[in-house]
């Protein structure tokens, strides 16, 4: 959704954050409402856009890689992040692909909510919280 993308672009600005954008999305990043989420903080953003996932693994999948889902086997915070590491969270809909379990679970991570039929947290508010997260566990570098 594009609020959801504005919101995480925002927090990412916010925090000295690099966003990953994966394709496909399914919205226009130039839409009024990802303009409109992001405000006046859209222009800062540190963008990296990436073809497909495929791409993505084979410039980053090297390096330290958590995947943010509600079937994680750790909480958000009994893991330890570095300055250099990657949060991968899915579509709100459909989640990861299943090879990217496969790969990842490992370092598969979730944030606690109560057992319901409802569906997850809002996804821009899982990047929050698991974001400043791992800003805490390296001293929040370059932020006041």
């Amino acid at each position: 959704m594009p609020q959801n993308v504005g919101n995480i672009g925002r927090t990412c600005v916010l925090t000295g954050s690099k966003l990953h954008l994966i394709k496909p999305y399914m919205f226009d990043l130039s839409g009024k409402a990802l303009k409109r989420a992001g405000m006046d903080y859209w222009k800062y953003l540190n963008l990296e856009i990436h073809g497909d996932i495929y791409e993505f693994l084979d410039k980053y999948g090297e390096e330290k890689i958590f995947i943010s889902t509600t079937h994680g086997s750790k909480i958000y915070t009994d893991v330890t992040y570095g300055d250099n590491c990657f949060i991968i969270f899915g579509k709100e809909s459909s989640g990861l692909p299943d090879f990217i379990h496969e790969k990842y679970g490992d370092s598969a991570i979730r944030v606690p909510m109560i057992e319901s039929s409802e569906r997850s947290l809002n996804l821009s508010n899982t990047v929050a919280v698991v974001t400043y997260e791992a800003l805490r566990q390296i001293g929040f570098p370059k932020m006041k």
